[in-house]
Order: structure tokens, then sequence, then C-alpha cells
């Protein structure tokens, strides 16, 4: 008789723990970005808002978001994303909860409050990809990127669902109270758990730090980022006009959607995020299974170009038809299915341009993520406020849709023509 196996002395890989805190810091950043785009409903009718000041409110945050976002990957390249992104958390937070007393003390204040907030937020993504690019292997990091973008919907729905029964028990003073407040939780565990390098780490394993330094082969001081070169590369180009355009629809339907659910289709305040919450769901989990479906296509030898161009196709392809199609909806449920589908394809950008940083420049991720990320922010100041215009102007939501479609044909073309899979940058 065979002696019973020892007991298995595995654990979970550390770098996991850092994916997760990394995407729980996603996570609440969108809930602070998010949970405005419902309270702003209450704010406008008690402070007599029109929804151009609406649109004003909810473009502001994105001044701030822009100005951070290449100086936090240069930051965060040098000094470590840990120390970079803890920094920005706490600082977005902070303004969160400001945001009630900003509002009573004038409209300028409350804008002065979330370009404060927006400049916090601005350094997550580039320390992010700085912490990927010297924690995660080449092999993971698809599912590494979905696993953080799918923190997006996840905290979209958390906002879009708790913001409305907060505002109705307590009033919407407390929905930044309260989300500005989980920032320090947060804060507890990652600066217990993270470090810079998986070197610097104790909770590492001599295995799994051969293991990670086996698909990544970065110090932690990286060279100064080749700027001139960055903007000089067709690739670089692809990811940023990429970039730009995923953002344009998904920021402009992030902000207005409850608005045009809302005013439109008759849906209810406390309706709203319930409605949304399913295209957010879906997302969350077509993130995860584009991301590792994108890695297993590149080991089983497809080319890392080919897959990005792939699944950037069924991406924008898919969410371009399907804002043509919302644009002549009438009903919320038939709205909300089409969304769902498209969420659906739609995550697969996660295993495109969304990872393609790491592809072609992986010891100046964080400054070609701010980078492309500062791109990718100016939809949220100027996609917001076209789409604000156009509906104050002429009172056609079809005309927003329809724009958002196009730019997302445009920038699907731009991708195909110039992106590439191979490391360019050392």
């Amino acid at each position: 008789m065979s002696s019973p196996a020892p007991p298995s002395t595995a654990r979970v890989p550390h770098r996991w723990v850092v994916l997760m805190l990394c995407a729980g810091a996603t996570f609440l950043c969108y809930i602070d970005r998010v949970n405005i785009s419902v309270a702003i409903i209450p704010m406008a009718e008690e402070f007599g808002w029109g929804m151009e000041q609406r649109s004003r409110v909810l473009a502001s945050f994105f001044g701030g978001y822009l100005f951070t976002q290449v100086f936090g990957g240069w930051l965060a390249d040098r000094i470590g994303g840990n120390r970079v992104l803890l920094g920005g958390v706490l600082l977005w937070s902070l303004f969160t909860a400001l945001a009630p007393p900003a509002a009573a003390g004038g409209f300028a204040a409350l804008i002065a409050a979330r370009v404060a907030m927006g400049l916090g937020e601005g350094v997550s993504f580039p320390s992010i990809y700085a912490l990927y690019s010297r924690w995660i292997p080449a092999s993971e990091r698809s599912r590494a990127v979905g696993l953080n973008f799918s923190a997006i919907p996840l905290g979209t729905v958390f906002a879009l669902v708790m913001t409305p029964w907060i505002i109705e028990q307590y009033g919407w003073p407390w929905v930044f109270y309260g989300f500005g407040a989980l920032g320090l939780v947060w804060a507890t565990a990652w600066h217990v758990f993270v470090t810079a390098t998986p070197e610097e780490n104790s909770r590492v394993s001599a295995e799994e730090l051969r293991e990670i330094r086996a698909g990544v082969p970065v110090a932690m001081e990286a060279p100064r980022p080749p700027m001139r070169a960055f903007l000089a590369s067709s690739a670089v180009w692809a990811i940023i006009v990429g970039h730009f355009c995923n953002n344009w629809g998904g920021y402009v339907m992030l902000t207005l959607l409850p608005t045009y659910l809302n005013t439109q289709l008759g849906v209810e305040l406390s309706s709203v995020g319930w409605l949304t919450m399913a295209p957010s769901l879906v997302s969350f989990v077509c993130l995860n299974s584009a991301g590792a479906i994108g890695d297993r296509m590149i080991r089983s030898g497809m080319r890392t170009v080919t897959v990005r161009k792939l699944m950037q196709t069924i991406s924008f392809g898919s969410v371009a038809v399907a804002l043509l199609a919302v644009a002549q909806i009438e009903t919320a449920p038939l709205a909300i299915a089409v969304m769902c589908v498209s969420s659906a394809l739609g995550a697969a950008s996660g295993a495109g341009f969304g990872t393609n940083h790491l592809d072609i420049a992986p010891r100046h991720a964080g400054v070609l993520m701010g980078l492309s990320n500062t791109a990718g922010t100016l939809p949220g100041i100027v996609g917001v406020l076209i789409s604000g215009w156009i509906v104050e102007t002429t009172g056609s939501w079809v005309l927003v849709f329809q724009l958002a479609a196009a730019v997302k044909i445009v920038g699907l073309l731009y991708f195909l023509a110039f992106a590439k899979g191979e490391k360019e940058f050392d």
C-alpha cells in the first residue's frame, strides 16, 4: 500500500495578491469617478444647474486627470508604482470627500475639487502598468490587464447601484463621504502587501521570483524614457489613437448614460443603476475571458501583433454597430440588451491595444501608458462637452451615438494599419 501524499506546501503566488490590489485601486477609482454621474441629478436640482453646467462639472475631473499621466508614469518607473499609486489613491479619496463642502461653497470650488481629484486618479493606470512590467511574466500580461480593466465595470456597477440608494437614504453628500473613506481601507492593505519589485518583498518565494524573472527581465532602474522616439513611432501612435477612440464612446456613455436613461427613456433615478448593471457585469466577465484567450493564442504560436489586431477588430467593430443601434432604440430594456452584447465583444480591447504597451516598451510601460492615457483622457473633456452641447442645442441623442460610432471606426482602421507586437524600446 502506497504511503499518503505529503501535505501540499503550495501557496497563492504573491503576484496575484498584487494584481488583486491593483484591481482594487481601479475599482475605487471608478467608484469615485462614476458616483457623480448619478449624484449630479439631485445636485443639479438643488443648485439649479442646466445641462451645460452639469457637463462642465463632469468634465472638470478630466482636466486634472489629464496632467499627471506622463509624469505619474515617469515617477512610477523611477521610484516604484507602489509609492506613486498609494499617494494617488489618498489624494483622490480626500477630494472625493471634500466634494459636498466644495459644492456648498460655490460652483468654482466644486470644479476645483474635481480637478484635484483628477490629479490623484491620473497616476493610477501608469503606476499599475509600471508594476506589471516588474511583477507579471509576459505569458500572463493579457490576463493581468484584463483583470485590471474588469474592475472598471465592477466599480461602475457598484457606484451606479449604491449611489441612488445612498441618496435616497442619507442624501447626496454621503455618496462622497462614504466612498472617499474606502480609500483609507485600501491604502492600509496596499502598504502592508505591495513593494515596487518582487525582490523587495519577503512574501515572494524563490521559486516565484525565478518564474517572474524568466519572463520579466526588467531592473528597477529604468533608463530615461525616449520621448522623442516614442512620438516618432507609428506603433506608439497606434496605441495612442486606439486609446483615444476607445475612451470617446466609453466616457460619453459612462458620464451621460444615467441622464439619457432618466430623461429620454423615462427610467426612474432609483432604477438607473440596476438597468446599467447588466452591461457592466457582462464586461467584467468578458474582460477576464478575453485576457485569458489572448494569452492562450500567443502561447499557441500566433503572432502577438495578429492577436492584438484581431481582438481590436472584434472590440471596436462590435461597439460601433451597437452605438448606431442604440441611437434608434426607444425602450430601455432593448437598449440595455444591445449594450450587453456590445460589452461582451467590446471587452476584447483589453487584449488588443490595452496590453500593447507591455509588448513594445516593457521597461517604459508606465510612461507609455501615461502618454496613451493622456490621449485617452481628452474624450472625457472634449467628448463629454461636445456631447452635452449637442444635446443642449439640438435635443438629439442620436447624433451623440453616431459620432461615437464614427470615432470607433477611425480608431480601428488606424490600429490595423500601424500596430506592432514586437519590442521596439529597451
